[in-house]
């Protein structure tokens, strides 16, 4: 199992020196990954439905900030040079497609392929509105003839593309990402359109637990998103073994005693979370994301718990 963590893109852990602090103390550890999340702006009347809260507020409505993702990467970049550099996720209609190719590029050029493009459609019409993009309703199609945008950037050596959405022909794209064929790709997302999406178009898919429309917090719901997601693969001639498996969740709490059988996955002592994680692990999950963010607002606290869970935790998996 390989194992991640999500970084601040506001509040009092996002400045420049305690995103690189946490950042460098994570790749110290051994974790594999360090994740952004991704807004350009924050509308200040919100009525759109946040997917990851039961009552779907959106955390971030209240201070506004954001700080934008590629920059804040790059910025990561520079202070590590092991740990993987994820977008987790960017919004792909919210960028030119050339624009946001050759900055994603240039990145994965820039720490030397450590780059993976976690890619989503978006949820909150009213930044899409702000931002003049293509028609909310027309985000997963916009999603998907970008993605293929991207790939024909990123590999060909005389990029082409008729779309609907893009179109580009007689340019230069160079340089290209040091990951051939190309970075990374996982679809966020734990719905049907995400998984065919993964199936179609991307190496891994990446659910987070805590969706109460489709919900995957415990096993027995990943297990069955698992089993979509293979039908799908299998509908696109793909060996569903070959993507690959990255579950984030919200629910983390490590504990000196036992608690009950009826516990929620990853809350308890070390002993019943590395249970817990090789279980996930036996159903085909590569990678686990923890929100350590969501849990405290405390820099030392936070390094604390990512220290316990790596060195308590771990060496029991």
């Amino acid at each position: 199992m390989k194992y991640g963590f999500t970084l601040p893109g506001r509040g009092p852990l996002a400045t420049p020196e305690r995103l690189g602090l946490i950042a460098r103390k994570g790749e110290e550890l051994g974790y594999d990954a360090l994740l952004t999340g991704d807004h350009i702006l924050v509308p200040k009347n919100i009525s759109s439905r946040y997917p990851y809260t039961q009552g779907g507020e959106f955390p971030g409505s209240a201070s506004g900030e954001s700080m934008e993702q590629l920059t804040l990467l790059a910025f990561l970049a520079g202070q590590t040079s092991r740990i993987r550099l994820v977008t987790s996720v960017i919004i792909v209609p919210h960028r030119n497609p050339l624009v946001a190719a050759k900055a994603l590029a240039t990145l994965d050029v820039l720490s030397q392929g450590r780059l993976v493009v976690g890619v989503g459609v978006g949820w909150m019409r009213e930044e899409f509105e702000a931002l003049g993009l293509p028609p909310f309703e027309e985000r997963g199609a916009v999603t998907d003839e970008y993605i293929r945008a991207f790939k024909e950037l990123w590999i060909s050596d005389d990029p082409h593309f008729e779309g609907k959405y893009v179109s580009f022909d007689d340019i230069s794209f160079f340089p290209k990402p040091v990951q051939k064929p190309h970075p990374p790709i996982w679809v966020g997302g734990e719905s049907r359109p995400a998984m065919r999406r993964t199936a179609e178009l991307a190496n891994g898919w990446y659910p987070l637990g805590s969706n109460p429309v489709f919900p995957m917090g415990t096993p027995e719901q990943l297990a069955a998103g698992l089993d979509r997601l293979a039908r799908y693969a299998r509908r696109f001639d793909r060996d569903p073994s070959e993507i690959e498996i990255v579950y984030r969740t919200h629910q983390f709490e490590l504990n000196g005693a036992a608690l009950a059988a009826d516990r929620p996955p990853f809350v308890g002592n070390a002993e019943q979370i590395a249970g817990d994680i090789k279980r996930y692990e036996d159903m085909g999950v590569g990678s686990l994301v923890l929100d350590f963010i969501r849990q405290t607002d405390d820099l030392d606290v936070m390094l604390g718990r990512m220290e316990r869970f790596a060195g308590e935790v771990w060496p029991k998996v």
